[in-house]
C-alpha cells in the first residue's frame, strides 16, 4: 500500500471515529512530514462553538505548533474530504506541499455541508455579496501598509 493510501485511510479513519458521537462532523486530516503525521484534526466545530474549527484547520495549527512555524514547507495534508475555501487559503497559507483527499465536495454536499454559495460569494465583487461588504477610511488603512513596508524588522508570510 502507498504512503498516500495509508495516510489517507488514517484521516477517513479519523473522521469515522470522531464523528460517531454526532458533535463532530465527519471530516477529518492529517499533516505528514518525512514520512510521519505531526499533526491531526478532525471536524469541532459543534464541540468547540469556533466555525474555523475544520479538520484541515485544527490539523494545520497542531502541526505548526509541533514545528514551531507557520511554514509547512515539505509537508503533505491528506483529509477525508475536498478542503472547503476557508481550509484551501490556510492550506496555502502554510504553504503546505500537496493535499490528497478523499471525496469531493460533491459528496459532502450530499451530506448537507455545501459550500457552493461560499465559493459563488468568494467569486462576486464584495458589494455584490449576500454579507455587505463596504470599504471606508481606505487612506487611514494604507497608513499602517506603509508603516509596515518600512519596517526593518517586519516578518513577511
Amino acid at each position: 500500500m502507498s504512503s498516500d493510501s495509508r495516510f489517507l485511510k488514517l484521516a477517513i479513519e479519523l473522521a469515522a471515529r470522531k464523528s460517531r458521537s454526532g458533535r463532530n462532523g465527519p471530516f477529518g486530516a492529517l499533516v505528514v512530514k518525512d514520512g510521519r503525521a505531526i499533526g491531526s484534526g478532525w471536524n469541532r466545530v459543534v464541540e468547540t462553538a469556533d466555525p474555523t474549527a475544520h479538520a484541515e484547520v485544527v490539523a494545520i495549527r497542531a502541526a505548526c505548533r509541533r514545528l514551531r512555524s507557520r511554514v509547512l514547507a515539505g509537508c503533505a495534508l491528506y483529509a477525508s474530504c475536498e478542503p472547503c475555501p476557508m481550509c484551501l487559503a490556510a492550506i496555502y497559507w502554510a504553504r503546505l506541499d500537496r493535499v490528497v483527499f478523499a471525496c469531493a465536495r460533491a459528496d459532502a454536499a450530499a451530506a448537507g455541508f455545501d459550500d457552493k454559495r461560499i465559493y459563488r460569494e468568494i467569486a462576486g465583487k464584495p458589494d455584490r455579496r449576500s454579507v455587505p461588504c463596504r470599504q471606508m477610511l481606505r487612506r487611514n488603512g494604507l497608513r499602517v501598509f506603509r508603516n509596515w513596508t518600512a519596517n526593518p524588522r517586519r516578518i513577511l508570510y
